[in-house]
């Protein structure tokens, strides 16, 4: 069972996500918050597998709450919100969101993300990731505070992974372009993450942008 807690301020909306997870016969919901303190705060208190957190939240926002939810490793966070594209959609990968979708989601599709991101894998709604890449791909290259040093402790085959995380592939989609099984993906991604001390594989995708590789 994937235990989520939802952390969205306008209670019709809240009342809505919570109506579509507890449609999911492997979800449940433990929990609802109304701001970004409270999200927080019941994160500690019951170490939920994923918290389902809105962006702009009044008290503390998203992206700070999303920063503590992940440095206590209290949870994986998966951001939903109406902006599809600016700072916040920065702040909240780079904080350590495990993925992000946009509030006009499917429902299909929200339970979908979730279930995704419980099995360990980031995940980002496509028409996001393409922005996001056209976003990196437009931007000068001194704008980055990326240290390209980091790489130097992966292999070779661990960076061709790293590239396709870039392109937000799913192990599935790498496993077919790198002629590989999809468990030594898993395996790959693993080893890279920790070489590289992130947290999520959505991290590595967007170091992945600011690198150029």
């Amino acid at each position: 069972m994937i235990r989520v807690l939802v952390a969205e301020d306008q209670s019709a909306v809240r009342a809505g996500l919570v109506l579509i997870l507890r449609s999911a016969p492997d979800i449940e919901v433990v929990g609802e918050a109304a701001d970004g303190e409270q999200a927080v705060a019941m994160a500690r208190e019951l170490r939920p597998d994923l918290v389902l957190m809105d962006i702009q939240m009044p008290r503390l926002d998203g992206v700070s709450a999303t920063r503590q939810v992940v440095a206590e490793r209290l949870a994986d966070v998966l951001v939903l919100t109406t902006f599809d594209l600016d700072e916040y959609v920065f702040g909240a990968l780079r904080a350590g969101a495990a993925g992000f979708l946009l509030k006009n989601t499917e429902a299909r599709d929200l339970i979908e993300a979730v279930q995704t991101v419980a099995r360990g894998e980031g995940l980002i709604a496509p028409a996001v990731t393409r922005r996001l890449i056209a976003e990196f791909a437009a931007k000068p290259v001194r704008e980055t505070t990326a240290d390209p040093s980091v790489l130097d402790s992966l292999t070779r085959r661990e960076r061709e992974v790293l590239a396709c995380l870039g392109e937000g592939l799913s192990n599935a989609d790498i496993a077919s372009r790198l002629d590989m099984a999809e468990a030594t993906v898993k395996t790959h991604v693993s080893r890279l993450l920790g070489k590289l001390e992130l947290r999520s594989r959505v991290q590595a995708a967007v170091l992945a942008q600011e690198l150029g590789i």
